[in-house]
Order: C-alpha cells, then structure tokens, then sequence
C-alpha cells in the first residue's frame, strides 16, 4: 500500500511539474519586419545584390557574345587561332564563375555584408528573447516563422549529458 500511495503522489508531483512549465512563442520574421534598421539592411542588401547580379550578368553575356562570333568564324579561323579563341572564351567564362563565387559564394561578399548588417539585429532578437524567457521562467520558446524552431530552451531542462551517461558516453 506504502508504494502505491509513494507511486501516485510521485506521478502527481510528476504532472504538477510538467504543467507548471510555461512555453511560448515568437515570430522572428514579424519581429524583423517592425524593426527600421532591419528594413534598411535588407534594402541595402537587396540593392548590392542587385548591382552584382547585373555584373555577373554582363560578364556572362560577354563569354556568349565571343561565343557566337566564334562560331560565326570558325571555318575561317586556322586551327592555332581557333585554339587561342577558345581559350579566350574558357578564360572569360571562369572569370564570370569567379565573379559569381566571389559576391555570392559561401564566404561572398554578400554573405560578410549580411553578417555585418543583419547578424547584430539577430543578435539583440536573441537576447531579448532570452531575457524575457528568464523573467517569465519560460522553459522554452519556440519560433513560427522557421518551422516551429526553438529559439531559447531553458538549460536546466536541456537531458543531452543524461542520455551520453545512459548511452556509456561521458561528457
């Protein structure tokens, strides 16, 4: 009988904790969308971005421009100046690659600009919502607009070092 009542108020407990757990949400897009200074970095992006795409464009329309007359003159050309036009063409085509990979690669500049305008509003977005999550003792807080990503989770909760021990793993 001592386990059964020891059973029932341990699973009491148990539900009186899970309830008392506050989570909530927020909508990073919606906030972004209110904030000036992040209108102004997306239009600054957006304008850059738009310059580059046209150079990278016009680089590309010149490797088809010399293409096309190539083509036009190739049963005129002897067979050293077709090989030199055809270096040429290939030259100017990595250029265009390289241009492309360099505004808009992985490490681009496109990439640096939106770190260095963007990452700061992310990161005050951040802690603020961090902030309130200690003052409102959320547990978590989840984003809507990328999915339903958690955006804060409160450590205390956080049972990944538990499942290594469990596992055989330490920490």
């Amino acid at each position: 009988m001592k386990k059964i009542t020891l059973l029932f108020t341990t699973l009491i407990f148990l539900a009186a904790t899970a309830v008392a757990q506050k989570y909530a949400f927020v909508d990073t897009e919606y906030i972004l969308n209110n904030i000036p200074s992040y209108t102004a970095a997306q239009e600054k992006l957006d304008e850059l971005s738009k310059g580059w795409e046209q150079e990278i464009s016009d680089a590309y329309n010149m490797v088809e421009e010399m293409y096309k007359n190539y083509q036009n003159e190739v049963v005129l050309l002897s067979r050293e100046a077709k090989i030199k036009r055809e270096e040429e063409i290939i030259k100017k085509e990595q250029e265009a690659k390289e241009l492309q990979n360099k505004y808009f690669g992985v490490e681009g500049e496109l990439y640096a600009k939106r770190q260095e305008l963007i990452q700061p509003i992310q990161d005050e977005i951040y802690n603020a919502v961090k902030e309130i999550a200690a003052s409102g003792n959320y547990a978590v807080i989840f984003d809507t607009s990328a999915g339903m990503n958690m955006l804060y989770t409160d450590p205390r909760y956080d049972l990944s070092d538990e499942v290594l021990e469990k596992l055989g793993y330490k920490n």
